[in-house]
């Protein structure tokens, strides 16, 4: 067996790995993010469950190993022989899981209000440990742990039970607090150095400071509403059903402006008809309220008028969405937006755009589209 590990390390390939050890923290976040991005489709998925329950569950067992190398129990067993490997496992589930919210919960055509939680998921993707001297700190490591562990139930219930509200949110919430609590429990009463490293009241100070956190981005409706996502929404000029199919035209932007379907500029007739056109994904048998609520910019005392709230319920299951329009006659011009919202006033998305009642100079890009 020596003479093999010897064998190996004295290979290209071998060499290559003990050259370059100190990127492969960074290699294997990196490959758990693309794995994700290649294989992560629908968040009701089997495989997609599977694949986060996998990364949950291996991420708890090697946290909690990582922190029993030290222990005289496992003197020269397997984990302490291996434990050296532990650091980097904890970065794959880490990267995985973080990668695999990031997916998630930009699928929305506008995340205007929701970009704080949204950009804290993409520092904890970006930030992941690159070093194990920062993976052994144990305050940071649980710190991690519950909010990935938070996060994964916040959209993991409500897939389950096929609902989705406050109750099942405070539900995930405690879940999440009550499972990690006792991982750090059951870790403090069997690692000497756990015991030696980290102050009690601190950890749990530092614990129930991000539960607080999380909660709070949630009652001020800034937590996207995973598993909800808008998957498409556009302004348009007509709207039609036929075979179950919804006939949209619209005006499309220049080729360069690739992240937008419609034009943001709506040039309209004075008694012109203007239609929002969505589809929302929701997981199989989740019926939910779904509300358009339109917007217009006051300039006078620039603010944000509501002018109208219209609302109909999704059922989910379609791969490409419930699909749903509502539409207005007698806008005046000026700045429109149109809130997509849950019953919570969880914002799915916002359709921005500005109507003009002028004739644009140049040709306008209408096309027609099937949903």
């Amino acid at each position: 067996m020596n003479n093999k590990l010897l064998k190996y390390k004295k290979s290209k390939f071998g060499v290559f790995l003990i050259k370059h050890k100190k990127y492969a923290p960074l290699l294997f976040f990196i490959a758990g993010f693309t794995w994700d991005s290649l294989t992560l489709g629908r968040i009701d998925r089997l495989y997609d469950n599977v694949i986060l329950c996998t990364y949950m569950t291996l991420l708890t067992v090697s946290i909690y190993f990582y922190n029993l190398v030290d222990s005289e129990k496992w003197k020269h067993k397997f984990i302490q022989r291996y434990g050296k490997y532990l650091p980097l496992a904890i970065q794959f589930f880490l990267g995985g899981l973080s990668s695999a919210y990031v997916i998630y919960f930009s699928r929305s055509v506008s995340i205007s209000k929701t970009a704080s939680f949204f950009l804290i998921l993409i520092f904890l993707l970006v930030a992941n440990e690159f070093f194990k001297k920062r993976i052994s700190n144990k305050y940071l490591q649980f710190c991690a742990y519950f909010f990935v562990n938070f996060t994964f139930l916040s959209f993991f219930v409500p897939v389950v039970l096929k609902e989705m509200n406050t109750t099942i949110f405070i539900i995930s919430g405690i879940l999440s607090l009550v499972s990690t609590l006792l991982l750090i429990i059951l870790v403090y009463r069997s690692s000497p150095s756990t015991r030696t490293e980290i102050v009690k009241w601190k950890m749990l100070g530092m614990i129930l400071a991000i539960y607080v956190l999380i909660n709070t981005f949630y009652y001020f409706r800034l937590i996207p509403p995973v598993p909800l996502a808008l998957d498409k929404g556009l302004v348009a000029h007509s709207i039609a059903k036929k075979n179950d199919k919804y006939i949209v035209t619209y005006e499309v932007d220049d080729w360069y402006v690739f992240w937008r379907d419609h034009k943001i500029n709506f040039n309209r007739k004075s008694d012109q008809k203007v239609y929002v056109f969505t589809s929302i994904f929701a997981p199989t048998d989740l019926k939910k309220k779904i509300y358009h609520v339109w917007k217009w910019y006051n300039p006078e005392t620039k603010e944000w008028t509501t002018l109208d709230k219209i609302g109909f319920e999704i059922i989910g299951g379609r791969d490409n969405g419930y699909r749903g329009y509502s539409y207005k006659s007698n806008l005046i011009n000026g700045e429109w937006k149109v809130d997509v919202i849950t019953e919570e006033d969880l914002v799915l998305g916002v359709v921005d755009f500005t109507i003009n009642t002028f004739k644009s100079k140049s040709k306008p890009l209408i096309v027609t589209r099937e949903f």
